[in-house]
């Protein structure tokens, strides 16, 4: 089995990460606006994200001051492409990604961030 394949199970192994994935499928964030909806601390925000990005389901990029996450419904990895479609038919009734989809309208990086 390839690693970058087990890199993917292992990622979307956290319910954590299949709730930031579920996020991003409504728009990019940054770690501030997924923090506040996770209520989890800044740097365990950081490593999901950082363990998302290392299996390529989600990419980064500077916005002036700050860094926006999004999915990557590009990737050249067809298996990545296909995990990321499944989850994004999954979990639609789920009582949690329907919280968090609620919270994140309200969120507002502009007023949270302090960056």
């Amino acid at each position: 089995m390839k690693r970058e394949t087990v890199s993917v199970f292992r990622a979307l192994s956290d319910p954590n990460r299949i709730r930031i994935i579920k996020m991003l499928e409504a728009r990019e964030l940054c770690v501030c606006e997924v923090r506040e909806v996770l209520e989890l601390s800044t740097s365990t925000v950081s490593k999901h994200l950082s363990i998302l990005r290392d299996a390529g389901l989600i990419t980064d990029s500077r916005d002036g001051k700050w860094v926006n996450f999004r999915l990557n419904q590009r990737s050249e990895n067809s298996f990545v492409r296909s995990q990321l479609e499944l989850v994004a038919n999954s979990f639609l009734d789920d009582e949690q990604v329907l919280a968090d989809r609620k919270r994140l309208v309200k969120v507002d990086r502009n007023v949270i961030c302090k960056v």
